[in-house]
């Protein structure tokens, strides 16, 4: 069989002009750069470790997957159904029941948050959001964007929620529904709120309307592979979560997972004549190559990889901690955590791995990219840098 001729052939319609050499020359020189970049990124939750250039031909179509995955669509250049498995397994090991639970891949963890908080909002317009001070900080952009009501509870040093400030605060508000934003492994210390604790203190101050929303950017494809997870899933009596594709999975792209009760989901469904379809996410046109992309990933890696890429990085961050040590320098991380807690470093040091800090504290991330060989140069630089007199290193 001869190979189809390319699309602008098909359609009768001449190719694009050629890049000019200038522009050509300039994105030549942006890759170079990426690749220099790539080699020192241990500061951010993104693995690296991929390559989905199969999907390249693909680049040719506008593909599209506006509305809802579950639904027919007149625009028929989707990857709906590729979407659908990838929601299958995530409703599987995000323990969810399949038909109780809705969901769509979305643009990343903050869209995913967006959506839980929003069902949570239609839900109990009157609702009130709890979140601590160490959750991620699109939480705060969300709640005015969604207009709601909202109290930041104080964190523990450990980056958990203060459950005595939350007890106290949800005491005094009893007359409306809280809305629970629970981090499960918040963004600098990799701390899982207990979900459990959470349930206890709403029990025990018989608080029977309430939403709990599980923001698990990059636990959520952490804890289903380790023998011990804390609890993370609707098991654990969630309404919706939030976990992102380019973290633990890949992707050359930010893309996410979002799940939620289908009736939450319910709720807020309209059907729209223009795309026959309905509209139950929050973007129109989406992103149809990320669920490709993820897709592949599960393909390629099944459930033994996953669980062994987890134990991996695991295994990346004890070394790390090790190294730390030998240098003087403490650093922790949480049970079933790849981020590693360690003193802020000098400004030297943050730039050159792209560290992420916050006030005294800073972390690196042992994603799948991250070598052994990245540590040991990582905690000399910042070892050195913290041996600095603070004037030096301002």
């Amino acid at each position: 069989m001869n190979p189809l001729p390319p699309k602008h052939l098909l359609a009768g319609i001449p190719p694009m002009p050629a890049l000019p050499a200038a522009a050509a020359a300039r994105l030549t020189g942006f890759l170079t750069e990426m690749e220099a970049q790539s080699a020192s990124l241990i500061g951010y939750p993104c693995s690296q470790d991929f390559d989905y250039s199969e999907f390249a031909p693909l680049l040719r179509f506008s593909l599209n997957n506006v509305g809802d995955p579950f639904a027919e669509s007149n625009y028929r250049e989707n990857t709906f159904a590729f979407e659908r498995e990838v929601i299958a397994f995530f409703q599987k090991h995000l323990r969810a029941p399949v038909g109780e639970t809705w969901g769509y891949t979305t643009a990343g963890g903050t869209e995913g948050n967006l959506y839980g908080l929003y069902l949570a909002r239609e839900l109990y317009p009157d609702g009130v959001v709890y979140y601590s001070e160490h959750t991620h900080y699109s939480a705060a952009k969300i709640v005015r964007v969604l207009g709601a009501r909202s109290i930041m509870i104080r964190g523990r040093a450990d980056g958990e929620i203060d459950y005595d400030d939350l007890r106290e605060t949800l005491k005094i508000h009893r007359d409306v529904p809280p809305i629970m934003l629970a981090n499960i492994g918040t963004t600098m210390h990799g701390a899982v709120d207990d979900l459990k604790k959470i349930h206890a203190l709403l029990k025990e101050l018989a608080i029977a309307r309430f939403y709990i929303h599980a923001d698990a950017a990059l636990s959520g494809m952490i804890l289903p592979w380790v023998d011990d997870p804390q609890p993370f899933g609707f098991d654990a009596g969630i309404d919706s979560i939030s976990v992102s594709g380019h973290k633990l999975i890949g992707s050359p792209m930010p893309c996410g997972v979002a799940l939620a009760r289908r009736s939450h989901v319910d709720r807020v469904a309209r059907s729209v004549e223009y795309v026959g379809c309905m509209d139950t996410t929050i973007a129109g046109s989406r992103n149809a190559f990320s669920p490709l992309i993820l897709w592949s990933a599960i393909q390629r890696r099944g459930e033994a990889g996953f669980r062994q890429r987890v134990a991996d990085c695991l295994a990346v961050a004890d070394y790390a901690i090790a190294k730390f040590k030998e240098a003087g320098i403490r650093a922790w991380r949480h049970r079933n955590a790849n981020t590693v807690v360690i003193p802020r470093p000098g400004p030297a040091a943050l730039k050159r791995w792209q560290i992420a800090p916050s006030h005294d504290i800073a972390h690196i991330i042992t994603m799948p990219h991250v070598t052994r060989a990245m540590i040991d140069a990582v905690v000399a630089d910042v070892a050195q840098s913290l041996n600095q007199p603070k004037e030096a290193s301002r």
